[in-house]
């Protein structure tokens, strides 16, 4: 599933987690309305992370009536871990529950709005949010590994300089050679060169 194609995707396989077969009927029927086939229903909660992961869906639908705070709290971590977009409908929460959906991850958090009629609409945008915020994470994730890839090189050029009395910029073109002679990144060379100077003190 890419992003481009997600919101138009009727192969979608989405899974409806509801205890209560009226409401999870009214969901299905606003999905099927829409043109999507693939739909498996979980009537109940009992291992929902392992049955979610042997489904394996795209999406996930979970409704909820009247749920407790330890009830939500447990959904909130199943979202965390499941890494798809997760639509959440419940009957009643207050601010705190709606800042940890957030937290967890999932991408349409809807309080008292269970209409078959929306559930298209609010599976696109569900589906939309989860890839921005997916694009966002990958995005910081490269920053954080560059970041933390130059602070090596930096450490490695330091230790070379101390141990060889060379200039910084001898200890880059070495770096740079050894590097393009094993066909390596340059931070993995440097890695290699901040262990074993460090061993030596």
């Amino acid at each position: 599933m890419t992003s481009e194609t997600a919101l138009t995707d009727l192969s979608l396989t989405i899974a409806i987690v509801d205890e209560s077969r009226s409401r999870a009927a009214i969901i299905e029927d606003g999905l099927r309305e829409a043109g999507y086939v693939h739909i498996v229903h979980i009537d109940e909660m009992t291992n929902l992370l392992a049955r979610l992961y042997q489904i394996d869906p795209d999406v996930v639908v979970i409704d909820l009536e009247n749920p407790s705070r330890d009830v939500l709290e447990q959904l909130f971590q199943v979202s965390k871990l499941v890494k798809r977009p997760v639509a959440m409908f419940v009957d009643q929460s207050d601010t705190g529950m709606i800042n940890k959906a957030i937290e967890a991850g999932v991408s349409a958090y809807v309080v008292d709005g269970m209409k078959k009629e929306r559930v298209k609409g609010i599976l696109d945008m569900c589906i939309a949010r989860f890839h921005a915020y997916a694009r966002l994470q990958a995005e910081l994730d490269q920053a954080k590994s560059a970041l933390e890839e130059r602070k090596v090189v930096e450490r490695a050029k330091g230790l070379l300089m101390k141990h060889k009395g060379i200039t910084e910029e001898e200890a880059y073109a070495q770096l740079r050679r050894r590097a393009m002679n094993e066909k390596k990144k340059i931070a993995e060379i440097a890695a290699a060169v901040v262990t074993g100077l460090e061993m030596l003190g």
